[in-house]
């Protein structure tokens, strides 16, 4: 008697970068230490990012909380097609 085993596993995809919207800087330039892990879109650190934007480089931040930083898909689509 042959006994097949197989294993379930669960696998849990980031959501691709989306068209429109808000996104958060982690979604920006990637959380490898997130469950699942955000792959970059623009590669860069964070200082990097902010170093970016307080140049003028990279669009400015909108807040929308205290501790809610967000930024225009669009713009960020953008500014990739024009680092790429």
């Amino acid at each position: 008697m042959t006994h097949t085993t197989q294993s379930k596993h669960t696998i849990t995809l980031a959501p691709p970068f989306p068209q429109e919207g808000w996104v958060r800087l982690k979604q920006i330039v990637g959380d490898p230490k997130a469950t699942p892990p955000v792959p970059a879109f623009i590669p860069v650190s964070k200082s990097t990012w902010w170093n970016w934007v307080n140049g003028g480089i990279a669009p400015k931040p909108i807040k929308l909380g205290e501790k809610t930083t967000v930024w225009k898909a669009e713009d960020i689509r953008q500014l990739a097609q024009g680092v790429a």
